[in-house]
């Protein structure tokens, strides 16, 4: 994209809902086309699309599989419960009205 537009910035000013005073719309203009430029460079890395580097040092994190265990009985989960209401956990309120 070699410049952008007023009505193109003013389009992206509409979709951010953003008033732009016509003293700011060059301003603006030439920020978003140095943005749209720098993205440019970084799409032009090469292997850019095949691997995102998530962090600079290798995690070699050792994870458990899941296994299906078996349900906890709603009778013992409630006999450890602080306070217990019928086949329910009571809580405290957490909000205000």
């Amino acid at each position: 994209m070699d410049k952008l537009t007023r009505e193109q910035v003013m389009h992206v000013a509409y979709l951010a809902r953003i008033n732009l005073e016509e003293d700011d719309i060059e301003k603006y203009r030439v920020q978003l086309k140095k943005l749209i430029d720098d993205i440019d460079k970084i799409k032009d890395i090469k292997n850019y699309d095949e691997e995102f580097l998530i962090s600079p040092i290798e995690h070699n994190t050792n994870l458990r599989e899941d296994v299906v265990g078996q349900m906890l009985d709603y009778k013992e989960v409630i006999k450890n419960a602080p306070n217990s209401n019928g086949n329910f956990v009571e809580v405290p309120v957490m909000i205000n009205e």
